[in-house]
């Protein structure tokens, strides 16, 4: 697997934004090493979103070179918590929220990555027989002040504010992951710099090369402020209808298209320099973001289904036309409570969601926009909430 002559610039640039060390990384690549790519995830919730596919999608141009892909299921980790005390990011999970949501990990990992060249790990494997003293030999390698040079660490730190022991153990198991895999590369955000460099430091220690490290950018999500999180609900899941992974990148801010294009869609770098230059003077984002689109459910499904979801947001959106076909939830016609309704369908999450779109004008019965919970339906009446959720109310 010689590579002497591949040019590595856009593989270790595009979509990368940093490696450690960049050099050595090279290379291990020019010698035509084998690599161990390591990725972990800790199953917090059920799906995995754009903000995942960044990374994945970099493992795949890796396993194309002929190299090997480790994805590491945090099932161990997961019942931890939130390594960065925020609870409202990472809750901690029961195990059996842990394996449910790792099965449907499985299912989406690998309409990303290649099945045939992964091999996926468990931390169970090696954690679930984790002693008391191996936890203290682990924990003796590293000190408190290696610690507290951790940025937010360190703030935290400063300002008093408290740090869990727990806390400080976190970035040692998923260090030891690497150890137990043997990693040549480990792979993630820029929020898991720390956390990966205990990683190539552990493996140091223990007598084995240590691990490069490639960290990918993160991906704000569609509200434009944060890093893209199913918490916070600004994530755009990988298996979403196309329909509605349609609609959500066009409430893409226009100020982050670039970084999606760059991102996860594979459009070539002379054609981004393009789209630069368009929205430097002024263009209308809108043919750039139907693009973007149809490049993100073209990789996730295929191009007619890219095609079709184009043509039901012109259609429902843009014409203001009600869906050929919508679905139907049954009720006694009358007076009835919207929002109880709203729930109930399956168009909210919760009551309180409800009210503040009929608040905000967002509801309409049959064309009409109501203003008050309580309203007569009659039967066959159109519930439209939102731009693109559709319900037909039948007896």
């Amino acid at each position: 697997m010689m590579q002497n002559n591949f040019d590595f610039n856009h593989l270790l640039r595009r979509g990368v934004a940093e490696v450690i060390v960049e050099e050595e990384f090279i290379a291990r690549l020019k010698n035509g090493d084998k690599l161990r790519l390591k990725e972990g995830f800790d199953p917090s919730s059920s799906d995995i979103h754009l903000g995942h596919m960044v990374g994945l999608r970099k493992l795949r141009q890796f396993q194309e070179l002929g190299h090997e892909v480790v994805l590491i299921v945090g099932d161990w980790t997961a019942q931890i918590g939130d390594p960065t005390g925020q609870s409202v990011t990472r809750p901690v999970l029961s195990y059996e929220q842990v394996k449910s949501n790792a099965e449907t990990y499985m299912q989406q990992f690998f309409k990303i990555v290649d099945r045939s060249r992964t091999e996926v790990r468990w931390q169970s494997e090696w954690f679930g027989e984790f002693s008391l003293a191996d936890v203290l030999k682990l924990t003796g390698r590293f000190t408190i002040a290696q610690f507290l040079a951790r940025e937010d660490f360190n703030k935290r730190f400063t300002a008093g504010k408290p740090i869990t022991l727990t806390e400080f153990i976190y970035p040692l198991l998923q260090a030891y992951d690497s150890v137990q895999i043997q990693a040549g590369v480990e792979f993630g955000g820029t929020d898991q710099k720390f956390n990966l460099l205990v990683g190539r430091e552990l493996q140091g220690m223990v007598g084995q090369q240590p691990q490069q490290v490639l960290m990918t950018p993160l991906l704000v999500g569609t509200d434009g402020a944060h890093k893209m999180s199913k918490s916070l609900g600004n994530y755009i899941g990988i298996t979403e209808a196309p329909a509605q992974i349609f609609g959500k990148v066009m409430s893409v801010p226009d100020n982050l298209l670039m970084d999606y294009f760059t991102l996860v869609t594979d459009v070539p770098d002379a054609e981004l320099a393009e789209f630069r230059t368009e929205i430097e003077n002024g263009a209308n984002p809108m043919a750039l973001k139907k693009r973007l689109a149809r490049e993100i459910i073209s990789q996730l499904y295929d191009k007619s289904a890219a095609t079709a979801a184009e043509d039901n947001f012109v259609r429902i959106v843009q014409n203001k036309e009600t869906p050929a076909e919508i679905p139907e939830f049954r009720i006694i016609p009358g007076t009835l409570s919207i929002p109880g309704v709203m729930l109930d369908a399956g168009l909210v999450k919760s009551k309180g969601e409800a009210m503040r779109l009929i608040q905000q004008g967002g509801v309409e019965i049959d064309g009409n926009k109501i203003t008050e919970p309580n309203y007569p339906v009659a039967n066959g009446a159109v519930l439209k909430a939102g731009k693109r959720r559709y319900v037909m109310l039948v007896e």
